[in-house]
């Protein structure tokens, strides 16, 4: 789940290995206008094979590819960890620049009211 400071009210599923992604112009991405203002129930559902983003219920992306053996290409059949973080910057989210005045006072936070990770 990624957001970007210069699109407003967008947020993003995206899904990053060694087939799919930004470097090389093969990225699996989907996207889902929400109001930042409000507080969303977000959700990356990690099935056997595939993996659903959504927000409050809505499934927004589904990323299902075409080969599962293929490690490139579906690399999820293996644990991972969970890293929630605040990035600021990059060849994405820093392309307009970084806006130094969104640092000073409280700077940017990271509210999240829960976590929950879960095994069917």
């Amino acid at each position: 789940m990624e957001a970007v400071g210069y699109e407003e009210n967008k947020f993003h599923g995206s899904v990053h290995t060694g087939a799919y992604n930004h470097g090389i112009g093969t990225q699996k991405t989907g996207s889902v206008i929400k109001s930042e203002l409000n507080w969303h129930i977000f959700e990356i559902d990690w099935q056997e094979d595939k993996i659903m983003f959504a927000v409050d219920g809505e499934v927004y992306f589904t990323f299902a590819p075409d080969d599962l053996t293929d490690s490139a290409k579906w690399p999820f059949n293996q644990d991972f960890h969970l890293i929630l973080n605040i990035a600021v910057g990059g060849s994405w989210g820093g392309v307009q620049g970084v806006d130094a005045a969104s640092f000073e006072g409280d700077g940017q936070n990271m509210e999240l009211d829960w976590v929950r990770v879960y095994s069917r």
